[in-house]
């Protein structure tokens, strides 16, 4: 029988010893009177009878068999790896041996029935692989100095996926989905879409750290699952932060007052000095228009300081341009959310292609 399965490599677990052997010490001491039996030399039966407790029971037969059968109840150290979890596998063996007869002494072979399982058995979490490895060796036991008989048998333990499919990936894979709606809130639904995106993401923190996940050292399966889809939302959160300042610069540059408010220039073809006004920070300024010899038909507008000024550096992102095809205004921001709308999706989807084929290949 077999206990419960625990995360921290330990099993506990219920078995049942059938030891059948020869012996040699009734060979001459059959007596057959009137009701047959089975006479042992004293010695022989005090090492019975040392086997002997609430637990066993020693049966001998007139073939000069001896059956010891035992119950008993171990907990057994397995060594796990939950580098594929949840869909890890494991594989734990259990040895038996003599602990002070050598293989001179006593030989150990496993029986045709070999090891059976309670057909009522059923672990929560896992499934026992069938059938069963069984080995025999016979080789040196540096911790007892010699040469001992060993049996051992495999317990293979597949664990059941059901579980965190429902509890951990498709939960995981609804509120990943659900970020993606932020995508067609505007910005005039700042409230909304900030709430959202960082309600998704507490969501993926706390159902990552209220699950039952071995604390080990090492990266898990689940580890990346959980890294893809919070990376996913926080690129969404990132996408908001990154639209909300292009608008506001897209703002700017719409609300700002011209710089330049030119008037009448009159008589300007007959050479005549004009005034040019200027609007700079709230100001009025103006300065006059100077004729330079240039080509003829030409006119050059200079201030009283001299040469013109050169123009300021436009900004190196555009926030809005013109479509050359349609004419329309192009907004950087919107065309990024956009984008956005395929392009987190398609990502998403990508990393799920590629993340179960490899999980299955290396689980199996």
């Amino acid at each position: 029988m077999l206990g419960k399965l625990k995360r921290n490599a330990f099993i506990s677990v219920g078995l049942g010893f059938i030891l059948i052997w020869l012996s040699e010490a009734t060979e001459t001491q059959v007596n057959y009177t009137a009701k047959p039996r089975v006479v042992l030399p004293p010695n022989y039966v005090k090492e019975i009878a040392t086997l002997t407790h609430k637990f066993t029971s020693v049966t001998l037969y007139k073939n000069k068999t001896v059956r010891y059968a035992a119950r008993m109840h171990a907990i057994i150290a397995c060594q796990m790896e939950f580098q594929l979890y949840p869909m890890d596998i494991q594989v734990c063996p259990i040895h038996i041996e003599s602990f002070s007869s050598n293989n001179q002494k006593v030989k150990l072979r496993w029986s045709d029935s070999g090891v059976t399982l309670n057909p009522e058995l059923k672990l929560l979490q896992y499934n026992l692989g069938q059938p069963l490895q069984l080995e025999e060796s016979d080789g040196y036991m540096p911790e007892k100095v010699g040469n001992f008989s060993r049996l051992t048998v495999f317990f293979r333990f597949e664990r059941q996926i059901g579980h965190h499919l429902i509890q951990t990936f498709a939960p995981s894979s609804l509120v990943v989905m659900l970020s993606w709606f932020s995508f067609w809130l505007g910005l005039d639904a700042i409230p909304g879409r900030v709430t959202l995106l960082v309600t998704c993401m507490l969501t993926l923190v706390t159902m990552f750290t209220g699950a039952d996940i071995p604390p080990v050292a090492y990266v898990k399966a689940l580890d990346l699952w959980m890294a893809g889809c919070m990376l996913s939302v926080f690129a969404a959160l990132a996408e908001f932060v990154v639209v909300k300042v292009l608008d506001v610069q897209y703002q700017y540059q719409v609300n700002r007052i011209p710089k330049v408010l030119p008037m009448r220039i009159s008589n300007m073809e007959k050479g005549q000095c004009a005034t040019v006004a200027s609007w700079e920070g709230g100001a009025v300024r103006s300065r006059k228009a100077t004729q330079t010899p240039t080509t003829p038909g030409q006119t050059s507008l200079q201030g009283n300081g001299g040469p013109p000024k050169p123009a300021r550096r436009q900004s190196l992102l555009s926030v809005a341009w013109t479509d050359t095809d349609t004419g329309v205004e192009k907004i950087m921001w919107r065309e990024i959310d956009k984008v956005s709308r395929a392009v987190f999706p398609i990502l998403f989807f990508v990393f799920v292609l590629l993340y179960w084929p490899i999980l299955l290949m290396k689980s199996s």
